[in-house]
């Protein structure tokens, strides 16, 4: 199974598992679609959305493995 890391672009958590939106609309990152989103690692957009990027990486994983 895929793990996400911060290192990661927007687009391709997107690729891995779309039902993940959710998750991070909910974070506050409302363009998935903007062409930013889809340059940005995870890390950048949360420091651009003021999230905290661990705590964003443990939803989005437990939101992959429920």
């Amino acid at each position: 199974m895929a793990k996400i890391t911060k290192d990661m672009m927007i687009s391709e958590i997107l690729k891995v598992d779309p039902g993940l939106a959710p998750v991070l609309m909910g974070a506050g990152m409302h363009c998935l679609g903007c062409p930013a989103s889809q340059s940005e690692t995870l890390e950048q957009a949360a420091m651009v959305h003021s999230v905290d990027v661990d705590e964003l990486i443990n939803k989005l994983n437990a939101a992959l493995e429920a």
